[in-house]
């Protein structure tokens, strides 16, 4: 697991059972907020966000969960949060126990025995970095990138020796890979186009997206039914299902409200895509995207490189070499940042960070939640899966911008110090 550089986190979204420490129950928050701190002089290196909760790592080993579920437990190296599983990566029982994978229901408050528990070999642990960090992959990857954890049966899933995993990435049908050589694999559902590989059809097993052979990549995104991947080089690649725009496409939604980048967005016009029209607010046919079976490149302004994606159900972000966030896709509870609730199919940047001259490091959207919205407490947004509201969990350092010119101890614009996330 690499562990997170230093900084502060802010959160924005739906935020109805307080996923976000400190935030309080039934809220929307339109534009970045700084989260409070999980107790004195915490300093949280791992977030994973879930739909209803979310769980905080320090570097102490202290787990917290805010939200629907609520718990503090020692002893944790990694947490990895969904709707159907809590997975946390900690010291086994007694004494020398070595490191236990368990897996606990969210509501568990991590009391009594965990549904399932898995100890990690020494051969997992051989490659730590200098305090205990593995160095390889995080959850739902586990240590040692030989098998990975799902929030469905078979819960532990290894992988094959061939692929050297350095990351994995669960959408809500479907798995992405990245190989130590930069390529992607995909494997699963593909009925929106989410695999990559040019149709419709399911793939049992891991396979190589020809389409992106000879383009090492360095990160990969899984959202509910699309996905991301981020060159060495800092250039975009995207596909699957485009209902909210998520992909940065003409989409259907916008199209018929007059809303839609049609004309700006940039993409494959005779690869496979689903080209379709709708009937715009003004009464003509707006062309849209609804599908689109193999990864486009995705255009940022230019001279604008990628380093960092995430994926929701239905929204995706970026994060730029320069510390800049770009959001878009479905927005209705404020999720993309914009001080508002609009859905976009075109990448926006988010102005806070930018008026606040804060960069970015790292960007967490909640995975695809799997549970129907009516099994879980008010407030919720509607129970259809695709109907899910997000909230951002975010990571910035501030080079050059934090408090004194020598130590770099808090932000004299927003106020914000590092250690403290107070606003």
């Amino acid at each position: 697991m690499a562990e997170e550089r230093r900084g502060s986190w802010f959160g924005f979204g739906f935020c109805g059972f307080g996923q976000a420490l400190g935030s309080g129950r039934g809220r929307q928050v339109h534009s970045p907020e700084p989260l409070q701190t999980p107790g004195e002089g915490a300093d949280v290196c791992r977030v994973s966000a879930s739909w209803s909760y979310t769980a905080f790592v320090t570097r102490g080993g202290r787990l917290e969960l805010s939200g629907s579920a609520g718990c503090a437990a020692g002893g944790c190296r990694d947490a990895w949060a969904s709707e159907a599983l809590l997975v946390v990566l900690r010291a086994g029982p007694g004494r020398g126990a070595g490191t236990e994978l368990q897996a606990w229901a969210p509501g568990s408050a991590l009391s009594g025995e965990p549904l399932w528990a898995h100890t990690v070999g020494p051969e997992a642990e051989g490659g730590d970095a200098p305090g205990g960090e593995p160095q390889a992959g995080a959850l739902p990857l586990l240590p040692g990138a030989r098998a990975y954890v799902s929030p469905r049966p078979p819960f532990y899933s290894p992988l094959a020796p061939e692929l050297r995993a350095r990351r994995l990435e669960l959408g809500a049908e479907h798995a992405l890979l990245l190989d130590e050589a930069g390529q992607v694999f995909s494997w699963g559902q593909g009925r929106h186009g989410q695999l990559g590989h040019g149709t419709l059809e399911a793939e049992l097993e891991p396979r190589p997206l020809e389409a992106l052979q000879g383009v090492p990549m360095a990160e990969v995104a899984a959202g509910g039914w699309h996905s991301v991947c981020v060159s060495e080089t800092g250039d975009i690649y995207i596909w699957g299902w485009n209902e909210s725009g998520q992909l940065a496409l003409p989409s259907r939604s916008l199209a018929e409200v007059g809303k839609t980048a049609a004309g700006e967005a940039s993409g494959p016009k005779e690869d496979g895509s689903d080209v379709r029209t709708a009937e715009g607010e003004s009464g003509g046919l707006a062309p849209f995207i609804a599908i689109q079976p193999f990864p486009a490149l995705l255009d940022l302004p230019p001279g604008t490189d990628a380093v960092k994606a995430s994926c929701g159900s239905r929204h995706t972000a970026v994060v730029t070499r320069t510390g800049e966030l770009y959001t878009w896709g479905w927005g209705k509870y404020g999720q993309l940042g914009h001080e508002d609730t609009s859905s976009l199919d075109r990448p926006h940047r988010v102005e806070y960070f930018v008026d606040k001259r804060l960069q970015l490091t790292s960007v967490r959207l909640p995975p695809p939640a799997r549970k129907p919205a009516a099994q879980m407490p008010a407030p919720a947004p509607p129970a259809s899966p695709q109907g899910r509201a997000f909230h951002f969990v975010l990571m910035l350092e501030t080079p050059g911008s934090f408090g004194s010119e020598a130590q770099g101890q808090h932000c004299r614009r927003c106020g914000i110090r590092p250690s403290t996330w107070g606003a």
